[in-house]
């Protein structure tokens, strides 16, 4: 297992063949954006929220995790 903070594209899905290594990245964005739609700041904050903990909870490395918060908080 690895358990180093991903900070390159790591965007893939098993299976499929992209045509640019941006393109998966791209298109979680789209569904990111597509996912807000018609929300208010509220309900977009508690979105974010929760899809933060779920991916945390999946990712379930807790040293990754430190990383990660860590990146995100120098970057603010």
């Amino acid at each position: 297992m690895n358990s180093t903070l991903k900070t390159e594209p790591n965007f893939h899905e098993a299976g499929r063949r992209f045509f640019r290594d941006f393109s998966p990245g791209d298109e979680f964005y789209e569904q990111l954006i597509d996912a807000h739609n018609g929300l208010s700041d509220e309900q977009s904050e508690a979105l974010n929220a929760r899809l933060i903990l779920l991916l945390a909870n999946h990712i379930g490395d807790l040293k990754v995790l430190r990383e990660a918060l860590q990146a995100a908080r120098s970057s603010a």
